[in-house]
């Protein structure tokens, strides 16, 4: 699967042109702003999780980047509310969930081998995200 994959063009993607997709786990559904692959594949993505939502323990082969944009996203480390950003490096694994529900931005398979665990929270942002969704 091929979506915005030349990083050589320009890309522009409207939230009215959202399609929300469903991935294989149950109540978590993406927009896929970039893909190069399948399942396993370097990709940008927004992600809905739904209260209660859960995914099984897995693997990041080539890491993985997520910023929190609303909810609260969640995995065996700890719980992030919105303005988190959280870097797992490439080898890393966990097992997310949301018992809220949340939207998470997502980049997969997009950083060197050699990085390690991050997560800093930003209430910054929470202002910014409340104010995008007011509007």
């Amino acid at each position: 699967m091929l979506i915005n994959a030349d990083f050589s063009q320009p890309a522009v993607l409207s939230s009215k042109d959202h399609r929300w997709i469903a991935s294989p786990q149950a109540g978590v559904e993406r927009v896929m702003l970039d893909r190069v692959g399948d399942e396993r594949a370097r990709a940008t993505s927004i992600v809905r999780y739904a209260a209660g939502a859960r995914f099984p323990h897995h693997q990041h082969p080539g890491g993985e980047e997520i910023l929190v944009l609303s909810g609260t996203f969640s995995d065996e480390d700890g719980h992030y509310p919105a303005g988190w950003y959280l870097r797992n490096p490439p080898g890393s694994g966990h097992q997310p969930f949301s018992e809220e529900g949340a939207v998470i931005f997502v980049k997969l398979w997009q950083m060197p081998s050699d990085l390690t665990i991050v997560a800093v929270g930003c209430a910054c942002l929470q202002e910014t995200v409340r104010s995008v969704d007011a509007h």
